[in-house]
């Protein structure tokens, strides 16, 4: 994978070495910015620098939001044991809220969950992992205030002095009962669970009506109390409160291709995904099922877009030898499981094909350009002067057609000829070996290396849609213009036409410093020769 196939959404980035074997997990905020930071700066410690020498593969995995990509992080660690991330191994874990068995539950925060609990004592009940201890704090603090729990180790027979009764319900007092307790801890259970569509309602209610009686500063702090129980609907999807292992599976269509991703869950935990493209058939989904189901052991739950065949379930039972249910939500976490693979479709199969139809849309081209072809010329002050042609599939680089050229035409400093000679002889061999032509020729300049490509196709016959990109301000010009076309700097269109370029760029440099070492090395040994003789 290249750093342009990166996206800039949130998510996980796994390093791969040679072997395919992941040695460093990672999350970000913006994906794309923080893995190209391994490769754009000199690392100071020893560690990053062995780990970015190991890197051969990149793979990633978008989410949500940077909390779902903090606990897929944990997961991802936990599973591939990274060498890479040794400190992080062995770090504790994120933190729980809960809610004790007792008659009176006390309200806490624990970092382990007691899966031993035994005898007629009640199990506690948990909530979380919560990334953030700033906002775990908040909605332990919201909670235990609006609910009144108790959150001292044990019950006392008189009121603890540690909290001011009026934040405690004190059922150590006797003030409260336990019925009445009971109802406060299932009115914190659904708070926590994220079933607060009710509570909500009722506070953005109180909160207008502080700000229409003026009271301001008590309406900021619903507000405030607002938000941290909204945080709580920003659950983490890929790491969920489950026994069971399950598969999600979504796929995209786009010109008669599926692309078809599936995310494995274990015990509730996102551990990995896999990637498919194949041919569009009526019965795709069937099909798929089947061919991966034979060699791969089905889940306890297949979680799909849409219903399949009704026979699908029977067969999968019988591969895995134990009940398999399919499930095709429309609402929920599932649901929302669902959306994630989506995303994750998006920002690895499409996000080259959008970026090419967004270029074909700001040049006004009948149909998006599949392939592009751009050019650029590189010399030393006037020697060693080459030239470089790469060529863009579908958005992507398609190296087996690069190509660069030794100028032959000239001396010196003219790229308007050398431009003009790597068109010519460009085209010329296309039309002789009945090649398949681009859809758009970039040129890396302005509008005088521009004209001088126009001439060349003009004497070749050719009606190729033809731009140019210069470099100071990223300007696209074309033939029909005078001033440069209205595509912003930062758009799709001039993303796309900003990577082709440099890789054009990119590609004459090496080319021009390989042919230029291996004249000053042919130099040396002449000077050799003619000292020795």
């Amino acid at each position: 994978m290249i750093l342009s196939d990166i996206p800039h959404d949130p998510g996980c980035y796994l390093f791969l070495d040679e072997n395919k074997e992941v040695i460093y997990v990672g999350k970000a905020k913006n994906l794309k910015r923080r893995v190209s930071s391994y490769f754009q700066k000199t690392h100071r410690d020893s560690k990053t620098k062995r780990l970015v020498a190991h890197i051969s593969d990149i793979d990633f995995i978008v989410t949500s939001s940077e909390v779902e990509a903090l606990l897929l992080e944990s997961t991802l660690i936990k599973k591939h044991q990274p060498e890479y991330n040794i400190s992080l191994k062995d770090s504790k874990g994120y933190a729980y809220i809960a809610l004790s068995g007792d008659s009176y539950p006390k309200i806490s925060v624990v970092r382990t969950i007691d899966t031993k609990q035994t005898g007629k004592k009640a199990k506690s009940t948990y909530f979380g992992p919560f990334v953030s201890a700033r906002e775990r704090d908040q909605i332990l603090h919201f909670t235990k205030r609006t609910f009144r729990l108790r959150s001292c180790k044990h019950l006392r027979k008189r009121p603890c002095l540690r909290y001011h009764l009026d934040s405690c319900a004190a059922p150590c007092t006797g003030r409260v009962s336990e019925q009445e307790y009971a109802y406060q801890v299932t009115c914190a259970e659904k708070l926590l669970q994220g079933k607060n569509t009710e509570l909500l309602s009722d506070m953005k209610e109180d909160m207008q009506r502080c700000s229409d009686e003026l009271a301001f500063e008590k309406a900021l702090q619903i507000r405030d109390q607002i938000k941290a129980i909204e945080h709580l609907s920003e659950r983490q999807y890929v790491l969920r409160n489950t026994k069971e292992d399950e598969h999600i599976i979504h796929y995209a269509l786009h010109a008669d291709q599926v692309y078809l991703m599936l995310f494995s869950v274990e015990r509730g935990c996102l551990t990995h995904k896999e990637e498919f493209v194949f041919e569009k058939t009526e019965e795709f989904l069937d099909e798929f099922l089947i061919q991966y189901y034979t060699d791969n052991t089905p889940p306890q739950e297949l979680i799909l877009p849409e219903e399949p065949d009704e026979s699908m379930e029977g067969y999968l039972s019988n591969k895995r030898g134990s009940k398999v249910t399919i499930t095709v939500p429309k609402r929920g976490d599932k649901r929302r499981l669902l959306s994630l693979v989506s995303k994750n479709i998006g920002a690895t199969f499409f996000k080259h094909i959008t970026r090419v139809d967004a270029l074909g849309e700001a040049l006004t081209l009948p149909t998006p350009p599949s392939i592009i072809e751009c050019f650029d010329v590189s010399h030393l002050g006037g020697t060693g002067t080459v030239g470089a042609m790469v060529r863009f599939m579908d958005g992507k680089p398609d190296k087996r057609n690069y190509r660069r050229y030794k100028l032959k035409s000239y001396e010196g400093i003219d790229d308007f000829l050398g431009i003009a000679e790597l068109v010519r002889r460009r085209y010329t061999r296309l039309l002789e070996e009945e090649s398949t032509l681009p859809d758009l020729i970039v040129i890396d300049g302005g509008k005088g290396q521009l004209n001088a490509a126009h001439q060349e196709l003009i004497v070749l016959g050719l009606d190729i849609p033809l731009i140019s990109l210069a470099k100071r301000e990223e300007e696209v010009y074309s033939i029909s213009s005078q001033i440069p076309l209205p595509i912003k700097c930062d758009s799709e269109a001039s993303l796309l036409l900003q990577e082709i370029r440099n890789e054009t760029h990119r590609f004459a440099i090496a080319y021009q410093k390989t042919t230029r070492s291996k004249k000053q090395r042919e130099d040396g040994k002449k000077r050799g020769k003619t000292k020795y003789l």
